[in-house]
């Protein structure tokens, strides 16, 4: 089973570190996707070293070697990851094959610009409410909201929860 994190520079660092650890705990091998695969610090300081690049998201074969998505937010990394071209595209072609995608708090954002929130329930930071919105979407404050594939959570305070329901939706989708 493997997983990929996409994030960036001012990752929230609670929102990356707790997945990329829970993940392997459940026998995940992991990779962390960075522009120009360069390592990055979180928005408290967290050295994070990176295993793949933004460039070639969008072959099939990027595509199809993950069975899991997780999309840790940072508002500021999520006002720069929403401009790469590649990694929208990854995002709105795993979400067409029915894989399990997690986002939490400002990660909604790469799912508003990916295009696929529209007729969904999605959680998200309390800030961007607004933009779940106008994408479409009914925003739900709650500690996570599973509609379909997407299991999505409004910030860090609900990691346990959310992580939980994400190993559990993936194991289900794997039978």
């Amino acid at each position: 089973m493997k997983a990929l994190i996409i994030t960036g520079n001012l990752v929230q660092d609670h929102e990356f570190i707790y997945p990329y650890y829970r993940l392997q705990e459940a026998g995940y091998e992991v990779d962390v996707a960075t522009k120009d695969a360069e390592d990055i610090k979180g928005i408290i300081g967290m050295k994070i070293e990176a295993t793949k690049t933004f460039d070639g998201m969008e072959r099939v074969e990027e595509r199809d070697g993950y069975d899991l998505l997780i999309l840790p937010g940072g508002a500021k990394c999520m006002e720069k990851l929403r401009q790469e071209n590649e990694v929208l595209l990854f995002i709105k072609d795993f979400n067409k094959k029915g894989k399990v995608i997690g986002s939490i708090c400002h990660g909604a954002q790469l799912l508003i610009s990916a295009g696929i929130v529209k007729g969904r329930k999605i959680s998200g930071y309390y800030s961007i409410r607004d933009d779940i919105t106008n994408a479409g979407a009914k925003y739900v404050d709650a500690p996570f909201v599973t509609d379909k594939n997407i299991v999505s959570s409004p910030n860090y305070k609900h990691l346990g929860p959310w992580m939980k329901e994400i190993l559990r939706l993936a194991k289900e989708r794997d039978k």
